[in-house]
């Protein structure tokens, strides 16, 4: 037997600004036969809470943190391995993590890289996590209203253990230039499929959450990417019927302080307990950027029709062909699963109790479930 057989469980950097994350409950004890895939902490991220799944499988030699302790990203919070690995060689890796959390003498290169690229004018920031060199068909992660990268903090880490995978801040959103253009989702449409080229992804699965389904959406049917696009998953997708929350809209473009967002964030969540002052006030330093707001102005603009949405995509989607999966909260007040009808007989459809508008931060593991449906063994 070597150290070769003992795992670290490392404290997981969920998006770009984390630095470091809390155990609030580890969800297995010492002795117990863990699993790949199976939940092993729930860890706090500041913004939002989330399980740490496992990529680990052996018995759980040592717990090494406590709960509510704040621990560097890539810091050993526990130790796995055979039953036969000697209980000395346990506690030497135990000993020299607790040493390093000790003198913050940890050194992590996980995580997402940031990159930017020029599109029709415009500078795209993304962000990549996974196997460059992967045979693997990669994955792009496009974001819906008001959001950005980080919205998939949960999602994209898993799926990329054997694959290249990509998150974009769209036009308007994010570290992206402000310019949207007419604020269609054509616009942001021709903006991924430029990032596509610009990139050289000869292929890829596309992953698109509300307005981002949408764009995904436009973008798989188009010409200038024929074949390119292997398959789509579609959260909570716009586009696909006349039913959305043109308050929360108009709302989250309007608002200026905490108190006004605050209430139109709660209706993105099930449990509106996850809208805390974090996740607010991250939001409201993107709101006051230049440009965000003739940005959101233009959106909403496209977005809307009175109080019916005024995307539709089902068009594309028909003409797309490839495999399409679909996944919707139960409880969305934003783009309601009744939408779901539409793609009756089109695509496999989801609905995820327990889950609002925002499924891949509430209920991940049904997201990324969905989305190795869709991409299959590519």
């Amino acid at each position: 037997m070597t150290n070769e057989e003992i795992q670290r469980v490392t404290m997981p950097k969920w998006g770009l600004s984390m630095e470091s994350g809390k155990v609030i409950e580890w969800l297995v004890s010492e002795g117990d036969e863990l699993q790949e895939g199976q939940d092993v902490a729930e860890i706090d991220t500041d913004k939002i809470a989330g399980a740490l799944e496992s990529t680990w499988s052996g018995i759980v030699r040592a717990l090494v943190v406590e709960v509510m302790v704040d621990v560097p990203v890539g810091g050993t919070i526990a130790v796995v391995a055979p039953a036969a690995v000697p209980q000395d060689e346990i506690d030497a890796v135990v000993a020299e993590a607790r040493e390093q959390l000790a003198s913050g003498a940890i050194e992590d290169e996980s995580g997402p890289k940031v990159a930017e690229v020029e599109i029709d004018g415009r500078s795209i920031s993304y962000v990549v996590l996974g196997d460059a060199e992967s045979e693997a068909t990669p994955v792009v992660f496009v974001h819906g209203y008001g959001g950005d990268k980080n919205a998939w903090l949960f999602v994209q880490e898993p799926i990329s253990g054997d694959r290249a995978t990509y998150a974009l801040d769209l036009p308007g959103h994010g570290a992206s230039s402000k310019d949207v253009g007419d604020g269609s989702v054509a616009t942001l449409a021709s903006s991924l499929v430029g990032f596509l080229n610009e990139l050289g992804l000869s292929k890829v699965h596309l992953v698109g959450h509300s307005m981002g389904g949408a764009v995904a959406t436009v973008a798989a049917a188009d010409p200038a990417i024929a074949g390119k696009v292997a398959s789509l998953t579609l959260i909570a997708p716009a586009g696909y019927g006349p039913d959305l929350n043109a308050g929360y809209i108009r709302g989250f473009a309007e608002a200026e302080t905490r108190r006004e967002l605050k209430p139109h964030l709660q209706q993105l969540f099930a449990d509106q307990s996850l809208v805390n002052r974090q996740l607010i006030d991250d939001l409201l330093k993107y709101k006051r950027l230049d440009g965000v707001d003739a940005a959101l102005a233009l959106l909403v603009a496209a977005l809307l029709d009175g109080e019916k949405s005024a995307v539709d995509v089902t068009a594309e989607q028909a003409s797309f062909g490839g495999k399409t999966v679909a996944v919707w909260g139960a409880q969305d007040k934003v783009i309601p699963a009744s939408n779901a009808g539409s793609l009756q007989g089109k695509a496999t459809v989801q609905t995820v109790d327990g889950a609002g508008h925002m499924v891949h931060m509430e209920k991940p593991k049904a997201v990324i479930a969905a989305i190795k449906e869709a991409i299959g063994a590519t």
